[in-house]
């Protein structure tokens, strides 16, 4: 019977090596990283950033695995059904890292927990839903005001739209510009704000599966993918301080299908003349016009 194989951290992530220095691999071991969001995204940032051999996450998310994300969630497997998303995660994490130190938040991101979910974090990798706006805009709110990177990662269509705040740049508020609106023009202004190129919009085959009201809209694997592997090199960058970053106002979006890549610079964020036609554009499909 062959000894069972044990876990060693220089060995397990050797690989890195070549890419990052050896001294560049053990900061990244000692970084801490919290994400919002296990499901599309938030599960796919998790385990990438486990193979790069980061240590320590802060990692929140209350919701259950259901048969609608087996085509793009991380975690979602049939015996995973009906079960947390943090647990599954969790464990998927760990079996790739037992020595991880992993923080877990089961009730999600909450007013009365957020200081200690930001707890001794470098990064901040947002996972939420898309229509977690008040949770995103109160962890963005404070991961300024504690000093913390905030990096996004939405995906859309087959591709995915990247951007990050800075905690000197330019805030979340000032970017989306949500605040004083009702809920749908918030949405339409964080669309907006997400995907200023709308690269991904003329190949949605089917508009009716856009649903604002019942809260769900498509989504595929592809994007959440891409999304984990700008997220991955995004983080590894603003932890290593290697290379540039252009933060909001700038913004990026590739996309697969179009094979296409997109960047953009609005100044003012939604304030800017380019972003208010293409909120006038938005608005009529959110509110489900036949003839938007």
């Amino acid at each position: 019977m062959t000894d069972p194989i044990a876990f060693a951290y220089d060995s397990a992530f050797s690989r890195n090596i070549g890419w990052v220095t050896q001294r560049e691999q053990a900061k990244l071991r000692k970084s801490r990283v919290a994400i919002a969001g296990l499901g599309g995204v938030g599960g796919a940032h998790l385990l990438t950033l486990a193979r790069l051999g980061i240590s320590h996450f802060n990692i929140a998310d209350f919701d259950d695995f259901d048969v609608h994300n087996l085509n793009r969630q991380a975690g979602a497997f049939m015996p995973s059904m009906g079960q947390p998303k943090i647990e599954v995660v969790a464990k998927l994490a760990r079996d790739i890292n037992p020595d991880m130190d992993l923080r877990s938040f089961p009730q999600g991101v909450t007013p009365e927990n957020v200081d200690e979910f930001l707890r001794d974090v470098d990064v901040y990798v947002d996972g939420l839903d898309f229509f977690a706006l008040p949770a995103r805009r109160m962890v963005f709110a404070k991961c300024r005001a504690k000093g913390i990177p905030a990096l996004t990662a939405a995906p859309l269509g087959m591709g995915t739209a990247f951007l990050y705040f800075s905690p000197t740049g330019m805030s979340f508020e000032d970017y989306f510009k949500v605040d004083g609106h009702e809920s749908q023009e918030q949405y339409a202004r964080f669309i907006a704000g997400l995907s200023p190129a709308m690269v991904q919009r003329d190949y949605l085959v089917a508009p009716d599966a856009v649903n604002f009201t019942q809260k769900r809209g498509p989504s595929t694997v592809m994007a959440c993918d891409l999304c984990a592997g700008v997220m991955g090199t995004s983080v590894l960058k603003v932890l290593l301080g290697r290379g540039t970053m252009k933060a909001a106002p700038w913004g990026m979006q590739f996309d697969a299908y179009h094979q296409t890549l997109r960047m953009t610079w609005r100044p003012f964020g939604n304030s800017n003349p380019f972003q208010q036609l293409l909120l006038k554009f938005i608005r009529p499909k959110l509110r489900g016009r036949a003839d938007a």
